[in-house]
């Protein structure tokens, strides 16, 4: 769905981006994650066909963003991190203008802009005016506007900034609904938790280059980090901790209250495989869980916290 190749982006002498290549496969939600000055937002604004790069190319569903944008805007959906909203328009009346904006035909506009409002939980907010509105059911309108002429990519430039905790999971569950619907998105946010639990891969870049980009899994293949596992086992006893230690593929085990925490080297030793070890050492387990890759660990790990 989206080719990079080799971008530069420039304001004046400094790079903002630097040589930059990445792909982004259809249906995949690409989780874009950089420090403030990182170039995220230049090369978002690239693909949205609103900056010209100094050098490179970048393509969305096969077209040349650069020589040919008007076929590029058919086909995606920008979101900024703020967007103005025109005073004196209902919500009604703000779809409605940009499903005509967007050529919607006028004989389906009535039902399209239903649709939206369905998706993105506004249909309350109907006839309400737009400047009146929270800034959570802003950025919400900001997605029910992108999505009226039915886009194949969104580019999606910190939905979720500024907004308290309730507009935060409610960005997120609408976001979780346009993966299903098999959206290809862009997305970049501070909150990096949520970008894990969103996104099926990652990219972090750092001072206009990517310094790694992949599965969450993948990325923590690259940096070899270890994964806890919290293990609750009913007949544990020295001789059994002892084992468990010897494991291949077990790094530490350490000893809580009630439980023992296992690190492994996930290359080396899948949690599921650690599973069947512990019941080959005839252990009873009454509790495995393995924790949560941490994006942000991996995230101090790469950066060193510089700008373009």
């Amino acid at each position: 769905m989206v080719e990079i190749e080799h971008l530069w982006v420039l304001y004046g002498d400094l790079a903002a981006v630097k040589d930059l290549s990445f792909t982004i496969p259809k249906g995949e939600v690409f989780g874009f994650i950089g420090p403030n000055g990182a170039g995220k937002t230049s090369t978002i604004k690239v693909l949205a066909t609103i900056l010209q790069p100094a050098r490179g190319r970048a393509r969305i569903a096969g077209v040349n963003v650069q020589a040919f944008p008007q076929q590029v805007r058919k086909k995606i959906g920008y979101v900024p991190d703020f967007f103005g909203v025109y005073d004196d328009l209902t919500v009604d009346e703000y779809l409605h203008f940009f499903a005509a904006a967007y050529r919607v035909d006028r004989a389906k506009r009535v039902g399209v802009v239903g649709d939206v409002l369905a998706l993105t939980d506004l249909e309350g907010k109907r006839t309400s005016p737009v400047d009146a509105l929270s800034r959570g059911m802003k950025q919400r309108l900001g997605l029910a506007r992108v999505l009226l002429h039915d886009p194949e990519f969104l580019l999606l430039d910190e939905p979720a900034s500024g907004l308290d905790p309730r507009a935060r999971i409610e960005i997120r569950e609408l976001l979780k609904e346009l993966k299903r619907m098999g959206k290809t998105i862009l997305i970049s946010s501070h909150i990096l938790s949520e970008l894990a639990e969103l996104s099926t891969r990652i990219g972090i870049i750092e001072a206009g280059s990517l310094i790694v980009e992949g599965s969450l899994d993948e990325i923590y293949g690259k940096l070899e980090l270890t994964r806890a596992v919290h293990v609750r086992i009913s007949n544990l006893d020295d001789d059994m901790f002892a084992k468990i230690e010897a494991l291949p593929g077990v790094g530490t085990v350490d000893k809580d209250i009630d439980r023992i925490s296992i690190h492994v080297r996930e290359d080396d030793l899948a949690p599921e495989d650690l599973l069947e070890r512990l019941g080959g050492l005839g252990a009873r387990v009454n509790m495995f869980q393995p924790q949560a890759m941490d994006i942000e660990t991996a995230f101090m790990k790469l950066t060193e916290g510089k700008t373009a």
